[in-house]
């Protein structure tokens, strides 16, 4: 195999730097990818300063993953060189256990093996992700990107477009229902997007005036201004669903109050530290549900990244060289970015 090259973390309190190590040689069902871009997503910063308290190091990140087909194992079928296509946030799984069987991946009972900061099922090897120059993944694990796709704008639907994509599904948006999302960030902008594609009526709730236009161009029918009781009354009892984005601790209550009877507030935002417990009340009286999404199983990824393929929606990127990898990360925990990084990985070429 050629020497890939990347970045890496080597600590949780040093900045990412070039990185050189060998992929694995080619399994039978195997797929060899040439990297053109990847996604920046917070989860990566999170990994890189060990603030899950889960990395090994060295930690190459990235987990939305966009690039060509160079070589294929002898087994392989589904794939063929010269084929665009797409690696999310897993890489493997048991394959065996219930979840599995049914096509959910992500809650592999025992354990999805992660694009990065993951360990081999047969080699016991940490895995290392996209910020690199080529991937070695299972047939199974990888997707096939729509032709009329921006490649580097659809890398993001990797992380960000199955995370918001999945719940929106799970929970039922479509035609008459209302819809909010929460915060309008990497994440909140696909779920704008993505659910006005489903037919909702979609309401974003934002912190910041300097948005209301923005998430409008987006898709999004309504803005509140979360910090304005008088927003947040005006739809009190009046939503079928909310998906919360945010990954910052804050209280959970003012949006449980917006839910109709049934009602759900899903949480995909992974914050530090966890949000305050939200009244009891507040859930029991109208019988409304406080529930959790991962990501999607490989199947539903692939149904998303065939929606968004009709739809023709990809994300909103901003798009750097490696180099700036670092500078991303500081102006990521500003909100410094509309509305996400996409990593052009010809620079590690250069």
């Amino acid at each position: 195999m050629p020497t890939t090259y990347a970045y890496a973390a080597r600590s949780a309190d040093t900045p990412l730097t070039p990185f050189e190590f060998q992929r694995r040689a080619l399994r039978e069902l195997d797929v060899q990818i040439e990297v053109m871009y990847c996604g920046v997503c917070h989860s990566d910063l999170h990994q890189a300063r060990n603030e899950w308290k889960n990395s090994i190091y060295p930690v190459v990140p990235g987990h939305e993953i966009v690039g060509r087909v160079t070589h294929v194992g002898r087994g392989v079928t589904r794939f063929k060189a010269g084929d665009l296509v797409g690696v999310g946030c897993l890489v493997d799984s048991c394959r065996t256990c219930p979840n599995c069987a049914e096509g959910l991946e992500q809650y592999c009972e025992n354990g999805f093996v992660g694009t990065y900061n993951g360990v081999d099922r047969v080699s016991g090897e940490i895995t290392y992700g996209g910020y690199s120059t080529n991937l070695v993944v299972d047939e199974a694990f990888v997707l096939r990107v729509p032709d009329n796709l921006d490649p580097a704008a659809t890398a993001p639907l990797l992380c960000a477009g199955i995370t918001t994509y999945s719940p929106l599904r799970q929970w039922g948006a479509g035609p008459g229902k209302k819809v909010g999302i929460v915060g309008l960030g990497g994440l909140g902008h696909m779920g704008v997007k993505l659910a006005r594609a489903m037919g909702a009526h979609v309401v974003l709730f934002t912190t910041s005036r300097s948005k209301v236009e923005d998430a409008k161009r987006l898709g999004a029918h309504e803005v509140v201004i979360s910090k304005s009781l008088d927003e947040m009354q005006a739809h009190a009892n009046s939503f079928d669903f909310i998906l919360n984005t945010v990954a910052a601790q804050h209280d959970l209550n003012p949006f449980i109050e917006l839910l109709k009877r049934d009602g759900t507030m899903t949480l995909v935002g992974a914050p530090e530290h966890d949000h305050p417990s939200p009244q009891v009340f507040g859930l029991i009286m109208k019988r409304r549900r406080l529930a959790g999404s991962l990501i999607g199983g490989i199947a539903e990824t692939q149904e998303m990244l065939d929606f968004c393929g009709q739809h023709g929606i990809t994300s909103d990127i901003e798009l750097i060289p490696m180099q700036k990898i670092n500078d991303a990360y500081e102006r990521m925990l500003k909100s410094d970015v509309k509305y996400r990084f996409v990593v052009d990985i010809d620079s590690l070429r250069q």
